[in-house]
């Protein structure tokens, strides 16, 4: 059959993601992948200078997604599906363009893990995040702000005029840097192809960071090989050391079963190598993955066979499902790195994607260098290196074609905040339009301020919209001028500048401006939104009593504000809850927490997340019996952060009993 493309549904219980969180993430949120100087010493030179690089001060100008729940309905997601006689692609353009599915016809075999559930997790850099699939991770460290955004998507000639391709793209907005990822299927192959490229418009050097993340099923019999003989390890002790593989301490790593906790395996293959990563089940069947050589690095994500990554597996899925374990490939070693993008440059790729046969007694034999050398050698008889260079050489001609007809006629839209950039910059992108109707509400101020140098005020039952923090935003903020059209005189948007100026500056480490920024803000009525930024940076000036206090008062002034009837305003007055609360238990306050959280709606109250935070009140307040009373009930923190230790701390703080399973999350010894 020739290949098609075609739009389609895929119905799953799903969890709602329910609305952003209003609140600007001024701090970084606890990244799990960081090392201090003095382990960056002991790094090559160009590790180290790629570790160091450019770290992420915090997910601004993007919005946290943590008002997702846990109770999943059957939901239609819209899937975009690519079809040749031998395989079929099923693409999720409104969550991060992510790859659900890749089934083989001839054999019947889904080569990816296909999570057969929708269910948001806190492992993105901004929060929600789900498993199951391959993920396309651009931005910084972790996985992408975009794991549950919607992407542009449209139709592109493929190379060679072989049918269509799938075009994705957007405008990443951690590091502003555009992106398209190209998805075909020649004729009768059996090899999903991907065209990538990160592009830099500016004029200035950017940081650059890709991964490609490969959720692959978990069975006892599993192993993933690459062309390595040294790896990378990285676990969450937070440490990162050189180790040999297969085998180290005794135990071939290789085997995913085999870790006992979730550990990173960044495997380093030698230059000149071929790129490429498998992972092969008893039978010595499964998924191959191999790119031309700017994508060097290579990676296996476990688990392991312990009760924290047990725990994780079925979190992320339902009971019964079996697990996955990750292989990646990016554009550094390890993904501790990010690479310095010139001005004017891209970083272009091809990846490819399909099933593999091999000989289980060698690829599970005694001796790696052999196995390797077998696996490698089946890659190449059913897909020569050559052949991947020649697919991207022929790919890469066909990057800047235009996607076909206009945005109504596109497979999928993303929002407009690519098209805001490309007014406000005056770039041109040949391949990924981001044409001017696809601004909607959010984008409005901001186009306001563009084109006439002033913010319009917004409305004072509702938060303030997102800040844009890039230089040449924090530039026209500075020079914006008061909106004469306020029934105020222009003080309503004098002072939401303050505002937005002063997350601005406080992004960029101008803090003592930021403080300055919000101060006047206050001054001019803006209330809860400039106390609750000045109460983070009174705690990370260290003054704990006057954070408290602030975050206090911003609970009280949001409350006589806000609509709750509103689902963003009713996420603002949750968060600010939940940091008061934090605030006011590090400052012994315990009863003025008290008094936080019983000002929640209800419903609200009743989140996992404000049921642990009540259950450190009772303890706090002297009362183990009533906090442990809680964790017998049951509750589940929706919004558990990877790593989080906060719920084993809690329990061992009240009690010496083991931490029962279903709160035993703990990735670490």
């Amino acid at each position: 059959m020739a290949t098609t493309v075609r739009r389609s549904t895929r119905t799953l219980p799903a969890a709602p993601l329910g609305p952003e969180n209003p609140l600007p993430a001024l701090l970084p949120r606890d990244e799990a992948h960081v090392l201090d100087g003095s382990e960056r010493a002991a790094l090559p030179p160009e590790m180290a200078r790629q570790v160091g690089y450019a770290p992420l001060r915090s997910v601004l100008p993007t919005r946290v997604l943590d008002g997702y729940g846990r109770q999943r309905t059957p939901t239609a997601l819209e899937t975009i599906v690519l079809e040749n006689a031998r395989l079929r692609a099923t693409v999720l353009p409104g969550l991060g363009g992510r790859l659900a599915s890749l089934f083989h016809k001839p054999t019947g075999r889904e080569l990816l893990y296909a999570n057969p559930v929708f269910q948001p997790a806190d492992f993105a850099l901004n929060g929600a995040w789900f498993s199951g699939g391959v993920e396309w991770n651009i931005g910084a460290t972790g996985h992408t702000a975009l794991s549950c955004a919607p992407l542009h998507a449209a139709r592109v000639p493929a190379p060679g005029g072989d049918g269509a391709m799938v075009r994705l793209w957007e405008w990443e907005r951690l590091r502003d840097t555009p992106f398209q990822v190209d998805l075909w299927l020649p004729e009768d192959s059996d090899f999903l192809y991907v065209g990538a490229r990160i592009r830099n418009p500016h004029h200035r050097t950017v940081p650059a960071y890709w991964w490609s993340n490969i959720a692959v099923p978990e069975s006892p019999g599993t192993r993933v090989l690459a062309p390595a003989e040294e790896s990378w390890y990285y676990a969450y002790e937070r440490t990162l050391r050189r180790i040999p593989v297969p085998e180290w301490d005794g135990v071939d790593l290789t085997y995913p079963l085999n870790s006992r906790f979730p550990a990173d395996y960044f495997h380093e293959v030698p230059a000149q190598s071929r790129k490429w990563i498998a992972a092969l089940d008893g039978t010595g069947r499964g998924l191959v993955q191999t790119s031309t050589d700017l994508l060097r690095g290579r990676k296996l994500f476990v688990w392991g066979a312990g009760p924290g990554g047990r725990r994780w597996q079925e979190w992320l899925t339902e009971p019964g499902t079996p697990g996955y374990v990750e292989i990646q490939a990016g554009l550094a070693r390890t993904q501790l790195e990010h690479l310095p993008l010139e001005a004017g440059g891209e970083f272009a790729w091809l990846e490819a994607y399909g099933p593999l046969d091999t000989d289980p007694e060698t690829v599970h034999g005694a001796d790696w260098a052999a196995a390797r050398a077998h696996t490698e050698e089946r890659l190449e008889s059913v897909l020569p290196r050559g052949a991947v260079e020649e697919a991207y050489a022929a790919w890469r001609p066909c990057a800047d074609d235009a996607p076909e007809g206009g945005p109504a006629d596109w497979l999928a839209s993303g929002p407009g905040w690519g098209a805001l950039e490309v007014e406000r910059g005056g770039f041109t992108l040949p391949g990924t339009p981001f044409p001017p109707e696809t601004m909607g509400a959010q984008q409005r101020p901001w186009t306001a301020l563009l084109r006439t140098g002033t913010l319009p005020g917004g409305l004072e039952h509702l938060p303030p919209g997102p800040t844009l923090v890039a230089p040449e935003w924090r530039e026209l903020l500075e020079s914006a001028d008061a909106d004469p059209n306020s029934a105020t005189t222009g003080a309503a948007s004098r002072r939401e500048v303050d505002y937005h100026l002063g997350v601005a500056q406080w992004h960029v480490g101008d803090r003592s401006q930021a403080v300055r920024s919000w101060e006047r803000s206050l001054e001019q009525g803006v209330g809860w939104p400039a106390l609750r930024c000045l109460a983070v940076a009174d705690r990370q000036e260290g003054n704990g009593a006057r954070a408290a206090e602030r975050c206090l008062a911003a609970v009280h002034d949001a409350r006589e504000r806000l609509d709750p009837s509103d689902a963003l305003a009713e996420a603002a007055l949750t968060a600010l809850a939940a940091e008061a609360v934090e605030a006011l238990l590090a400052e012994d306050r315990a009863q003025d927490a008290e008094q936080v959280l019983a000002g929640l709606s209800r419903q609200q109250q009743q989140r996992g997340r404000c049921r642990l935070l009540r259950a450190r009140v009772l303890l706090a307040q002297g009362d183990p019996a009533g906090a442990r009373a809680l964790f017998e009930a049951g509750f589940e923190v929706e919004d558990l952060r990877e790593g989080e230790e906060v719920l084993s701390d809690t329990w061992a703080a009240l009690t010496a009993d083991p931490l029962p399973a279903r709160y035993d999350f703990r990735m670490r010894p």
